[in-house]
């Protein structure tokens, strides 16, 4: 068997009356990329602020990096690189003092040589007498997953990394965690957007502090059961709201110039889309859904999900 990295079962965290977390299970292999996703609110940064000793669980057990994840929290945080959402570092020093105080925290040795292979790594030696307050988005980034690597972690938590972050930014991030994947490095992060998580070798979706599926992005597609058709023609965005709530469509959402409309029962749909095929300016094709396609089914209007058949990771 693979050794896990991550291997909780019935993680539970309440605030109050309010249950954020809900009997999570989470196994995640050593050197796998794995991507957390789900809706603001979901449970996702507590999920990970319990994995890596930040928060104390009410229930469940299990170990992160072979430590138990309830009396173990120290250590595991000695292993652990964690990137939260909002940059967290201090704005009027320059890059390199930033690590360097980072470096004196985890009390690394030879801490100057271990800063200055990180710059370099990073891509981050010609800029790092510039102040962290002066940076964009981007170069943050790298500040920020510079200083979670300093102490040669073994996991990585990565907490929605690249919100607000350009599309080049975002690929380069990507790439290094591969590399680091590659090294040996396992990595969970959370993010919304899809083709992050296509980049990653498995998915878990939760909603509601609850997972409701998880598995490769292919798995993940099939399971949903999901059948989807694209509208395309004249204005056809207009039709969004008459196609709401009708006869087999789950949901309806407009990419692109085409509507995507999507539902499990294909012959309530198909019959709910008989004008559309009678009208010579509209054209329907069924396409495979996309992992956006999935995810938006798997809200309701109620905000709660639906529940998919669990694919064995």
């Amino acid at each position: 068997m693979t050794e896990l990295a991550i291997d909780v079962r019935g993680l539970t965290k309440r605030f109050g009356k309010k249950i954020a977390v809900d009997g999570v299970d989470i196994q995640v292999p050593r050197g796998e990329v794995w991507g957390f996703l789900g809706p603001n609110g979901s449970g996702k940064t507590t999920t990970i602020r319990m994995l890596c000793g930040l928060l104390k669980p009410d229930a469940g057990t299990g170990t992160c990096l072979g430590y138990d994840v309830i009396t173990e929290a120290d250590r595991i945080k000695r292993e652990v690189g964690y990137m939260t959402q909002k940059f967290s570092f201090w704005e009027d020093l320059s890059i390199r003092e930033n690590l360097e105080f980072v470096a004196r925290v985890y009390e690394i040795e030879d801490r100057k040589a271990r800063v200055a292979a990180t710059l370099e790594r990073l891509g981050l030696t010609a800029r790092q007498e510039q102040l962290a307050g002066q940076l964009s988005g981007g170069w943050k980034q790298r500040l920020a997953l510079a200083a979670c690597m300093l102490h040669a972690p073994k996991l990585l938590l990565l907490d929605e990394p690249t919100a607000g972050v350009d599309p080049q930014a975002r690929r380069e991030f990507w790439e290094e965690i591969h590399r680091l994947s590659e090294e040996g490095l396992t990595v969970l992060v959370s993010t919304h957007y899809m083709d992050e998580a296509e980049r990653c070798d498995r998915i878990v979706y939760i909603s509601a502090g609850k997972i409701v599926t998880r598995g490769s992005v292919a798995d993940v597609i099939r399971e949903s059961r999901l059948v989807t058709f694209l509208i395309s023609g004249p204005d056809v965005r207009r039709f969004l709201s008459r196609l709401e709530d009708k006869p087999g469509v789950e949901h309806v959402a407009f990419f692109g110039a085409k509507l995507h409309v999507s539902g499990r029962d294909r012959a309530a749909l198909e019959q709910t889309l008989m004008p559309f095929r009678n009208d010579p300016d509209f054209q329907i094709e069924e396409a495979e859904p996309s992992l956006e396609d999935v995810f938006i089914h798997l809200q309701n209007p109620n905000g709660k999900a639906d529940t998919l058949p669990m694919v064995n990771a």
